[in-house]
């Protein structure tokens, strides 16, 4: 049944075509089908592998066959069940003569099905499909993006994979078994991680594919999926300082008067935002002359302050907005199911606040993607704006309208969940083109591979709360598993916060502190007293200032901590373009030895030096600590010295979060408390 297709092993029945091949060292891609298994569609596997180890098939005569990879060996029974095993090695064999640690298997849906892939027809040429795999007793599970359910182990989970604001689909899973596995496939549907089996389910597809790698530890899994989906360009030197921003700068006045004060009172600024509806109709992606007269001349000044420029950019275009008619011409707008263009009502300028029905362009078009990006050179990156802010890109529609889409690419629910990666493609090779070889995004989603093009993802509007703050923690660490190295969320949460509230200051210190040792450490919110959502809203105050006499020499202080670990966080940043290893990461990354390191879900390390604790409750001042065993550790408040693998109570008062650094580490010299 099995047969050699050069290194891969294929086998075809009345219900199914199926290929295994090797993809990369210790890796695998299995795809299957229920007629011809179609090689164009790549997705996030359309980098050529790398080399592979000197992969080994085996057909045999019973109706098996095994193809062994370096540190991965599959086992293919005569049903064409596969089974995943580490490689079997010197001490690492099992009763199964030469068989190795089993990994990962398939598993039928039900006793009598031959088969653990479902291929159900959907009468229009694309199936509704399932993979079921076995669960295992004491598996741990991180990655799949950013979900809002605050756990860490994702185990006994059913996670949806669609995009949302605030919910990021990565279907990337990490399993503390000692496998990584890519679900490459952006159809709808759902992962469920439950006790007696694990299932992906696509709602639309044309084929089954998924990529598994064998790793020894969470960083070699990490790094083969760089190698596998793309590694993440060199962050620019002037991302890893502060951004501030806020909902919203209204005018180049406006926008200028806040920098100038930060260069006033001698406070680092490495980036101010341009936020929504500085624009004339939404999708002329350019500045209204009115509220930014001299954009050149504002860039011009903010740069001799130091500062950089970012704009924010949305999909949606007004039917008589300046691209509206090419893109339509093009074919290069998104179409619905139910005839016409996609439609969703948004609040036009020009027509007195209302809202009006407007399209989105289609990232999965070449043509369309060619011509964002020459809008936006043209607007705003010959003028001097250094990254853009590529917002509501999920993209921001109903569950209803999110499935009646229809892309180049194909329907919403076979293709959807692409979009903002595609997005971030667009930037990405237009800013390339333009000799700017380290791209960033600011960008609220992602999917497989999307850390190539410079995603710098951040958690969308999300609440203003510690619950929020302790929720985002989790989130943060699932993304880094999940291949992004870039994540960071709102500093103070988005929606609410008053800034004369004391409750709410104190949040807002400690989520400063938290977004002092974060990747990227951003400033924004839709802060009280609150506005209708208009072309016209603004928020609350939202610079370091605004929060009262008590926290502003706390925020300064942090301010200035920050730029004191950014030669740090720029060999983070190399370290993560060369290696896939993200700077936020949890305790097991560094220490998978630490059996407490798999459970602590409230810490984390920012590289391998830096231990962080934040404080995620009102009025707390002090916190337990784990301290990963395998290190001594340094509380950098005080000086003293602990061994790893203890637990202890540390002050946290509301100047500072407990933050150790490994003994030994050049970070020792820098001055953190």
């Amino acid at each position: 049944m099995y047969q050699h297709a050069g290194a891969a092993i294929e086998r075809r029945t009345d219900h199914e075509s199926l290929r295994i091949e090797p993809w990369g060292p210790h890796a695998v891609r299995v795809r299957a089908a229920a007629d011809t298994i179609d090689t164009a569609l790549t997705w996030a596997l359309d980098l050529p592998p790398r080399e592979a180890e000197e992969a080994r098939v085996l057909v045999r005569e019973d109706g098996t066959a095994r193809l062994v990879n370096g540190h991965i060996t599959v086992e293919a029974d005569a049903d064409g069940r596969l089974r995943f095993l580490r490689t079997a090695g010197e001490g690492e064999r099992t009763a199964g003569e030469g068989e190795g640690r089993e990994l990962l298997a398939e598993k039928p849906p039900y006793p009598i099905c031959p088969g653990p892939r479902v291929h159900a027809p959907r009468g229009d040429g694309t199936y509704a499909a399932e993979q079921i795999f076995q669960a295992y007793e004491g598996e741990r599970l991180h990655g799949l993006g950013q979900q809002l359910h605050g756990r860490l182990d994702n185990k006994g989970c059913v996670i949806d994979l669609v995009q949302r604001n605030t919910a990021v689909t990565i279907p990337f899973l990490h399993s503390s078994r000692g496998y990584g596995l890519l679900w490459n496939n952006p159809a709808m549907g759902r992962v469920e991680l439950g006790a007696d089996a694990t299932r992906w389910v696509a709602e639309q597809t044309r084929q089954i594919d998924y990529w598994i790698v064998a790793g020894d530890t969470p960083a070699e899994i990490l790094a083969a999926y760089a190698d596998a989906t793309g590694h993440p360009p060199l962050l620019p030197d002037w991302a890893t300082g502060f951004w501030q921003s806020k909902l919203r700068y209204r005018t180049q006045d406006e926008l200028l008067a806040v920098a100038r004060e930060h260069h006033r009172r001698g406070l680092p600024m490495s980036v101010i935002v341009c936020d929504f509806f500085h624009w004339t109709r939404m999708g002329d992606w350019s500045f209204d002359p009115e509220d930014w007269p001299d954009p050149a001349a504002m860039i011009k000044e903010l740069d001799s302050l130091g500062v950089r420029l970012i704009v924010s950019v949305w999909p949606n275009l007004e039917a008589d907005s300046a691209n509206y008619d090419a893109l339509r011409t093009s074919g290069g707008l998104v179409r619905d199911s139910q005839g016409g263009l996609l439609r969703q009502p948004w609040p036009a300028r020009s027509d007195g606040e209302q809202y009006v029905p407007m399209a989105y362009y289609d990232a999965t078009h070449p043509g369309a993607r060619r011509l964002l990006w020459e809008q936006l050179r043209a607007n705003y990156a010959d003028l001097g704006v250094v990254a853009f802010w590529l917002d509501a890109c999920e993209p921001d529609l109903s569950p209803e309208l999110a499935r009646r889409a229809v892309y180049g690419a194909g329907p919403g629910p076979q293709v959807g969940n692409a979009f903002a990666h595609l997005h971030a493609r667009a930037v990405a090779e237009g800013l390339r083109e333009s000799g700017d070889d380290r791209p960033l995004s600011l960008i609220r989603a992602a999917w497989a591979g999307s850390q190539r093009y410079g995603a710098a993802l951040w958690s969308g509007d999300i609440p203003a709360t510690f619950d929020s703050l302790a929720t985002q923690i989790r989130a943060g660490l699932n993304v880094a598993m999940s291949g992004i190295p870039w994540w960071h969320t709102d500093i103070g949460g988005f929606m609410g916060g008053h800034p004369d509230d004391p409750a709410y200051r104190e949040l807002l210190v400690r989520w400063f502190q938290y977004g002092t040792f974060s990747p990227v450490m951003r400033l924004h919110g839709d802060r009280e007293p609150n506005q209708p959502f208009s072309t016209s809203m603004s928020g609350g105050p939202n610079e370091v200032w605004s929060y009262g006499e008590e926290a502003y020499p706390i925020l300064r202080d942090h301010l200035l901590l920050r730029e004191r670990l950014r030669p740090y966080l720029h060999d983070l940043a190399e370290t993560a373009h060369r290696t896939g290893a993200p700077p936020m990461r949890p305790l097991f990354f560094d220490f998978p030895d630490d059996e407490t390191a798999w459970d602590v879900d409230d810490q984390y390390l920012l590289g391998p030096d830096l231990l962080v604790a934040p404080v995620t409750e009102l009025g707390a001042r002090a916190r337990t600590v784990h301290l990963p065993r395998g290190a001594r550790w340094t509380d950098t408040a005080t000086g003293a010295e602990h061994e790893g693998g203890t637990t202890l109570s540390v002050a946290a008062p509301l100047e500072r979060i407990p933050v150790f650094v490994r003994a030994g580490s050049p970070l020792a010299r820098t001055r953190v408390y």
